[in-house]
């Protein structure tokens, strides 16, 4: 089976439009998280990350969405050698919402039907680098992005693709934010992950993109190695109230990769901040045997940017085991688990090599990857 490796990857956020700008307010400590009056999106005011108003110009073909995957993987491009047009480079699209927006602004008609679709978006993406392949779209609840890294993975593991570009965003919305209320899921403060006093999320914006590719030619010294995906059975919105099948996947991901539990540096947790994610993230890291690896959220800083999450939070867990530092859980004070978990809360450094990150989303879905130096 082939090896896979990062290539390049960006990320575009309230902090920055790079990586390296992501990683630098990150260290400084500064979130995106602000308190928020858009009436458009809420009659009240609402904690969130949320990206200017306004963006690129092109010639009005692209709505907001499509421009923010665009300017993302522009960036991540820009860094490579790799042909967009090779019959042998796959674009993967990740988003839980898409244009979805766009029905609080437009009349439902046929034509707008066919616009918020995540398959015409994905198309003009990639038409837009004159893709000479279909591109495809995982839309999988919030382990949307490292399900997407996962399937681009086994792809170029196969040979049947040699890169691979995923790119996922998400834009909030009065509709997704409505949601999140309608669970009394949304934190009335920023989100505080695996504090003994979370009380819910911060939605965030964003998007990030990570180009793979079998060729170590291309290789960033970071390698993807293996991922597997698992599902609750439990409820279409609660998670299991056991861990088990979080570390299911997260098991199966580390055979996959060839390593033990006892080789991982650090986990890049989902970490949402409300009461039942983190409690069963603690329980499948306790069923793990890795309840004294250091754990870090990253929500704090980006909010929960839902299809995009997973791929923002993988770049930056690659950040860290080339720069060999573990960022903190912004807004972890006290331990709130009743599994014990050890949750980073000022920098860390160490000689890292292996990195697992996790994610979990409505429906029971489950997800689990390991990336190495």
């Amino acid at each position: 089976m082939r090896e896979v490796f990062v290539v390049s990857d960006n990320i575009v956020s309230p902090l920055g439009s790079t990586t390296a700008g992501n990683v630098d307010q990150l260290k400084k400590n500064i979130s995106g998280i602000r308190k928020q009056t858009d009436q458009s999106i809420s009659p009240d005011p609402f904690f969130a990350s949320l990206l200017g108003k306004g963006g690129e110009d092109r010639d009005d073909i692209f709505t907001p969405f499509e421009q923010l995957l665009l300017s993302s993987i522009d960036d991540a491009l820009d860094k490579t050698s790799i042909d967009p047009a090779d019959k042998k480079t796959i674009f993967i699209i990740s988003s839980t919402k898409g244009n979805i927006g766009l029905l609080e602004t437009q009349p439902l008609t046929e034509a707008l039907e066919k616009r918020i679709a995540l398959h015409h978006s994905a198309r003009l993406i990639a038409g837009h680098y004159h893709a000479a392949n279909e591109p495809l779209v995982v839309s999988h609840a919030c382990i949307s992005g490292l399900l997407a890294i996962i399937t681009a993975m086994r792809m170029l593991q196969s040979g049947q693709y040699d890169h691979a570009v995923i790119a996922g965003a998400d834009l909030i919305s009065r509709f997704v934010l409505s949601g999140f209320q309608s669970f009394q899921a949304i934190s009335a403060e920023p989100c505080r992950p695996f504090d003994a006093d979370r009380n819910g999320i911060s939605l965030g914006e964003g998007a990030a993109t990570v180009i793979l590719s079998s060729n170590k030619n291309h290789s960033s010294e970071i390698r993807v190695c293996g991922g597997s995906v698992s599902n609750d059975a439990n409820h279409i919105s609660g998670p299991s109230r056991t861990g088990e099948e979080l570390f299911q996947a997260m098991s199966k991901a580390l055979t996959a990769s060839g390593i033990t539990a006892k080789d991982i540096d650090f986990i890049s947790a989902h970490g949402t901040a409300t009461v039942y994610n983190d409690e069963m993230e603690a329980k499948a890291i306790n069923l793990a045997g890795m309840q004294d690896v250091p754990v870090n959220s990253l929500k704090g800083y980006y909010g929960h940017t839902l299809g995009a999450a997973g791929l923002i939070e993988s770049v930056i867990s690659i950040r860290s085991l080339k720069e060999n530092l573990l960022l903190p859980t912004l807004g972890f004070r006290k331990p709130g688990t009743n599994k014990p978990i050890r949750v980073s809360d000022q920098p860390q450094t160490g000689a890292f090599r292996h990195c697992l990150k996790t994610a979990s989303g409505f429906g029971g879905c489950n997800a689990a990857l390991v990336f190495s130096k």
